[in-house]
C-alpha cells in the first residue's frame, strides 16, 4: 500500500512545475516555456496576468489548440492551485500530444511571492 501511495504522489507531482523554473527562463527570447492563462473570466474581472502570459481560456483551448507550437512546453495557470481549470487545460494539452505542466503556485501564489505580473488592457 505504501508503494502505491508513493507512486501516486510521484505521478501527481510530475504534473506541476515550480515558479523558479519559469523565472529562470522568463526573459529569454527563445525560452522553451509558454505560460498560458486559462482563466475563463473576462479581462475586466482578471485585471492582471503573469507577465508575458498568453491568454487562452480553458473553455476555448481545444478549439484553439492548432495555434500552439508543439516544440514549446506549456505552463498553464488558474486563479488558485485548488481550482480545476488548470487541470482541464493540462488534460487537453497532454491529450493533444503537447508537453505541458500546471504552475504549482497558480496566480495566487505567484502574486503572493511578488513575481512579475502585468495589467491586462481593457
Amino acid at each position: 500500500m505504501q508503494t502505491e501511495k508513493i507512486e501516486f504522489l510521484k505521478n501527481y507531482l510530475s504534473l506541476y512545475i515550480n515558479h523558479d523554473v519559469i523565472m529562470d527562463s522568463m526573459n529569454d527570447s527563445d525560452s522553451k516555456y509558454v505560460i498560458l492563462d486559462v482563466r475563463n473570466a473576462p479581462n475586466q474581472i482578471k485585471k492582471d496576468q503573469i507577465k508575458g502570459a498568453l491568454a487562452i481560456p480553458a473553455k476555448d483551448l481545444k478549439a484553439r489548440i492548432n495555434e500552439l507550437d508543439k516544440n514549446k512546453v506549456y505552463v498553464v495557470y488558474d486563479w488558485t492551485a485548488g481550482t480545476t481549470l488548470g487541470k482541464v487545460a493540462l488534460f487537453a494539452l497532454l491529450s493533444a500530444g503537447f508537453e505541458a505542466f500546471e504552475l504549482s503556485c497558480a496566480l495566487e501564489g505567484w502574486k503572493g511571492m511578488n513575481l512579475p505580473v502585468e495589467n491586462i488592457e481593457l
